[in-house]
């Protein structure tokens, strides 16, 4: 018995992307890596997958390394249109959640160069020895130093934010990517009481933010994803049906 599988409901499986799967969603979720792209490239069912879906679609990503704005351009690039205010990125979105609901204006930040250009353009002051948060995205410049610092900003009651909880994402050939969630497993290998906040899927924040700017509902909707434990588990806080995409290595 699939236990996890078990724990979501009204889900479908299917090798690759299919347009006739989601032809009756008035609204179309979809992941991004593992689903649309790998390592910067697009799959071969994914241009037509976007086109057939059109306005419909909406992408929900637990990336944490670029903005809307950056990934709409490289989708482009790859000939897939997809208009950045019909992205949502879970280091963005966090970010903006810290500035605009959490009211919060000092936070040790993480993340890729381009998210750091958009906190600064929030307001956020990153050069603060006394910051009100920490926010981990995903960063290949964190070390064992810089874990040391969250570590002891956590124990002096300073919150910690995490992008995402991913241990990877899947690569073209179906290998995994580190992401964010390993850098949390080693905070938590040191420190196993850790306590931290995410807005990242498997949390439903993404998918209630793309229906309430979409003005549809959970029954209008379909959430398309390769990963169940993430993208399978949102969809299933909102009642929205899950079409699984199970890949195999070299599409």
């Amino acid at each position: 018995m699939d236990t996890v599988t078990d724990l979501i409901s009204n889900v479908k499986r299917y090798s690759g992307l299919d347009a006739t799967a989601v032809a009756d969603a008035r609204l179309v979720l979809c992941d991004l890596d593992g689903c649309l792209m790998a390592e910067g490239r697009s799959f071969f069912d994914t241009a037509n997958f976007v086109e057939a879906c059109g306005e419909r679609l909406w992408i929900i990503s637990n990336c944490s390394d670029t903005t809307a704005l950056i990934m709409s351009q490289r989708l482009a690039g790859l000939g897939i249109n997809v208009p950045a205010d019909r992205i949502l990125l879970a280091g963005e979105i966090t970010l903006n959640y810290l500035a605009e609901t959490e009211k919060v204006r000092r936070v040790q930040l993480f993340a890729d160069v381009s998210l750091i250009e958009h906190a600064k353009t929030l307001g956020l002051d990153l050069t603060s020895d006394s910051p009100d948060a920490f926010l981990m995205c995903r960063d290949p410049g964190v070390t064992v130093d810089t874990m040391g610092q969250i570590l002891t900003g956590v124990a002096k009651d300073i919150p910690l934010w995490v992008a995402n909880e991913d241990l990877s994402h899947p690569g073209h050939d179906n290998q995994p990517i580190a992401e964010t969630g390993a850098l949390l497993a080693a905070l938590l290998a040191i420190r196993p009481d850790l306590l931290w906040r995410s807005l990242g899927k498997p949390g439903p924040t993404m998918l209630r933010m793309a229906l309430a700017r979409s003005g549809l509902n959970a029954r209008d909707a379909v959430f398309v994803g390769d990963n169940i434990l993430t993208d399978g588990r949102a969809a299933s806080a909102l009642g929205i049906p899950f079409i699984h995409i199970q890949r195999r290595g070299g599409q």
